[in-house]
């Protein structure tokens, strides 16, 4: 039985790369583009006209980028898959997309053919990372312990090493000792495997404790 193609919405900001894409999945009987956008306004517009299944979404745009137009994606159109097609092969990209909706994610210097199956497996509603993608999320988990590894009194601290009080600042609030803020923060950085001051930060943002 014949299957309908799955119907593509290619959203990057330079023609070139979606021409490229295009002539790519001309060579892929189940693959049908049926639209292109080069920025949010047009691909938000495409999503309604062109009825795709699958949206195959650039990062790094102009204005609106591609991971804040995937969360605009998955409130207004849930029905349409989005795919991550990028260049940038970190792994904090690839949470935050994940955590916008996207059910993939597949870098762009990728053989055809692992895109082709990138897509074919989102659109049937499963999950596609690329190797090298998977590998560096894993990487960057098993080297930063989740934040459920902390005490709550390491999260209340963690919020205020966040919002830039001192260690005299954060035991005045808590009514603790500075010995003991000092203890907390080696075990957060100890838990997190982080060093820096800097990285303590970045990571109490991220995961949002301001």
């Amino acid at each position: 039985m014949m299957h309908p193609a799955i119907r593509l919405l290619l959203i990057d900001d330079h023609p070139l790369v979606r021409d490229g894409l295009r002539a790519r999945f001309e060579a892929s009987p189940n693959l049908l583009v049926v639209g292109e956008a080069g920025n949010a306004d047009e691909a938000l517009a495409r999503a309604v006209t062109a009825a795709p299944d699958l949206a195959l979404m650039d990062i790094g745009m102009r204005g609106t980028n591609g991971i804040e137009l995937t969360a605009q994606f998955r409130d207004r159109f849930p029905h349409i898959a989005v795919l991550i097609l990028s260049m940038h092969d970190n792994a904090e990209y690839v949470r935050q997309a994940v955590r916008a909706g996207a059910r993939g994610y597949v870098l762009k210097d990728a053989p055809a053919h692992e895109i082709v199956t990138a897509i074919e497996r989102v659109a049937k509603g499963e999950a596609y990372y690329s190797a090298a993608i998977a590998a560096r999320v894993v990487q960057a988990t098993t080297t930063h312990a989740p934040i459920d590894s902390l005490t709550p009194r390491e999260r209340e601290i963690l919020t205020r090493i966040a919002r830039g009080r001192a260690n005299k600042q954060i035991a005045q609030e808590l009514d603790l000792s500075v010995r003991t803020v000092e203890t907390h923060r080696l075990n957060i950085k100890r838990k997190l495997g982080i060093e820096g001051q800097a990285e303590l930060i970045k990571f109490a943002v991220e995961n949002r404790l301001q």
